[in-house]
């Protein structure tokens, strides 16, 4: 269980049809072709031993004080180590050039350069392919002393180099050692392809740099696009890219991370597969892309769901299932590989998920707000298809279900379920009233306010003054921090206010916010998790909107501090500050800039208008914290950076 890199230690390239890590130092440790969801030919980050990996450094080891710096080339996917050493200064450069074609390739090019910018500096290449999670063998054929082919089950990994690199068997594996001068470079090209399809062209070095300038340049004409020009453009231009980065190109369908198996908490066993999309998530992404000015991507995700609603069916028997294979597919059998140790020893290793075939609700209100954000509303047949969808909620949507972060801990009558519910009746008729649609309006407008007065009767806690995650429950749920932005509550209504206050005591710490108390509600696996990055920028979110702009901020700005130091955010944050859980995570990266842009939002109100500014609690001391003149939500709030009653 030695040798693994943090979590947030790596930076991720990809082609938009796979994607790869590269671990802090130059090593290659996750990498599954040809698509996101295929079998790993490099998983060293589950298992060191048996997973393989691909490493190409400058060799620090004769160098006492030398030092490794990881970098984006500023807003763009093109990654960078560089490599300081007294001796010399010298960088590798690692991409993989976008493929957007609809049409999906079993041909994908890791492209990795190195360069000396001053001195000179041994360099030292490696690479160990273990194909299908490691459990495949592979037979290693040289053609030259700069070209070999791994060949493995149904595919083959092409490995080219350019002088003066020279590979050498070590095994069924190779390695090469060489020195760089200033301003002399080299590169190792791996193409996967399909068994027995030809090799690639040799590499020059002219076409590799030109490759690299041409990756370069697709992503700063990419992020053209973007509208956004508010105070956090390094944050959300990276945002931007990782979402694309994990979005399937010929399908338009983005996944929820680009990694199985990565632990929630070291040495525990919530450990799952998130290389698939899930309908929740790439939903609520629509909003973000077209207010950032990424239409074409949210128009694509809209299409692909357009078509599983046509589709219908799924392992629950419902009109959709919670989760699917980039491609649509809704087969995702989950299977433990107990070969692999797991990421420090965190196993079961899973791949596939078994939550796929879950009654998951809230699903409908998030899919049918996707659509009605677009102005097409696609083929007769589509309406069609999403008003049986809603006519057949209206039969169904009263029932337990196992809510939005997917427990096995038995079906509840969640809120936030109920919530999205009223979501999917109320943008329904939104849509077939400005289409003027055919639909059972009566029937719908009955049924939404059905769901309205139930929420409030039975999901509000008089108790905590809050609404509250299930209806057999006082336990907290911060998915309900999007209350506010579905527009079932004003941000300022008292109700909202309170169950905001409420959240403050009990879920935040510092500004990182639980998902909820596993111990007072249990989920049905062992162990704890770290705060979810996600409801923390939701938690942001909700304090902009709620006019706690200083509050809003101030957890913003601390926020950040927790990203990598590249940009990328995990799925939780650990207690000491450790990033947890499958990396990069889609969500996270959702709703910083949902964060970014509402926060934006109000902050330029407020400007506009300082008289309407909330005034300082009354007693406030000038020039104390932030958060000092926010109401007080509670003496063991401990984001309070004073004394509480009773306390020194």
């Amino acid at each position: 269980m030695t040798g693994y890199p943090p979590i947030a230690d790596h930076g991720l390239i990809g082609d938009l049809q796979t994607a790869a890590l590269v671990a802090s130092g130059g090593t290659v440790d996750w990498w599954c072709t040809p698509r996101f969801d295929s079998p790993s030919v490099f998983a060293s980050l589950l298992d060191g031993e048996r997973g393989g990996d691909c490493r190409f450094a400058a060799d620090l080891r004769g160098e006492e004080s030398g030092t490794v710096r990881q970098l984006y080339l500023s807003d763009t996917a093109v990654l960078i180590d560089r490599f300081l050493a007294p001796g010399g200064v010298g960088e590798v450069a690692d991409l993989m050039h976008p493929i957007e074609s609809a049409t999906p390739s079993d041909r994908h090019r890791l492209v990795r350069v190195a360069r000396v910018v001053r001195g000179s500096l041994p360099f030292t290449f490696s690479c160990r392919p273990r194909f299908d999670y490691g459990r495949a063998p592979h037979t290693l054929v040289r053609t030259d002393d700069r070209s070999v082919v791994f060949q493995g089950p149904g595919m083959d990994l092409h490995v080219q180099a350019t002088a003066p690199v020279a590979l050498e068997a070590d095994g069924d594996d190779i390695t090469a050692g060489f020195t760089l001068a200033a301003h002399e470079m080299a590169a190792v090209v791996l193409t996967s392809v399909a068994s027995g399809e030809p090799a690639p062209v040799p590499p020059y070095m002219d076409d590799i740099a030109d490759e690299l300038e041409s990756c370069r340049a697709f992503w700063l004409s990419w992020l053209r696009s973007s509208t956004y020009r508010g105070r956090w453009r390094t944050m959300v231009n990276r945002s931007a890219i990782t979402l694309k980065l994990l979005t399937y190109a010929p399908t338009g369908a983005p996944i929820a991370a680009a990694t199985m198996g990565l632990p929630e908490q070291v040495g525990g066993e919530r450990n799952r597969d998130h290389r698939y999309t899930w309908i929740r998530d790439a939903s609520l992404s629509v909003r973000a892309l077209v207010e950032l000015g990424f239409v074409k991507e949210a128009n694509a995700f809209r299409h692909w769901l357009r078509d599983r609603i046509e589709a219908g069916g799924s392992g629950s028997g419902d009109p959709l299932q919670i989760m699917y294979r980039i491609d649509g597919d809704p087969h995702l059998s989950e299977e433990v590989l107990d070969h692999l140790e797991g990421y420090r020893g965190s196993a079961p290793v899973r791949a596939g998920n078994g939550a796929a075939d879950q009654i998951q609700l809230d699903i409908y209100g998030e899919a049918v707000d996707a659509l009605a954000q677009g102005e097409d509303m696609g083929a007769i047949r589509g309406w069609k298809a999403l008003s049986d969808v809603l006519d057949w909620l209206a039969d169904t949507w009263d029932r337990p279900d196992e809510g939005i972060w997917e427990t096995r801990g038995g079906r509840k009558n969640f809120t936030y379920s109920r919530l999205m519910t009223w979501v999917a009746f109320d943008r329904g008729i939104r849509l077939a009233t400005a289409y003027s649609r055919p639909a059972d309006l009566a029937r719908w407008l009955h049924t939404r306010d059905m769901v309205f007065k139930q929420i409030l009767e039975r999901g509000w806690n008089q108790e905590r003054m809050a609404f509250v995650q299930h209806y057999d429950t006082d336990v907290l749920d911060a998915s309900l921090l999007l209350m506010p932005r579905v527009g079932f509550l004003s941000p300022r209504d008292p109700a909202w206010l309170s169950t905001l206050d409420a959240m403050g005591r009990e879920l935040v710490s510092d500004s990182l916010v639980h998902r909820y108390d596993p111990a007072a509600s249990p989920d049905g696996l062992r162990g704890s998790e770290g705060t979810f990055n996600l409801c923390s920028f939701l938690y942001v979110e909700a304090l902009a909107r709620a006019g706690r702009l200083d509050q809003a901020r101030y957890a913003f700005d601390k926020m950040l501090t927790y990203a990598n130091h590249v940009g990328l955010f995990a799925e939780e944050i650990g207690p000491s500050g450790d990033q947890l859980g499958n990396f990069p995570q889609a969500f996270t990266h959702l709703a910083l800039i949902n964060a970014a842009m509402a926060l934006d939002e109000e902050l330029d109100r407020a400007e506009a208008r300082p008289e309407a500014r909330p005034a300082p609690r009354p007693g406030a001391r000038p020039g104390t914290w932030p958060e000092e003149n926010e109401p007080v939500v509670g003496a063991d709030n401990p984001t309070a950076w004073r004394p509480g009653p009773g306390r020194a």
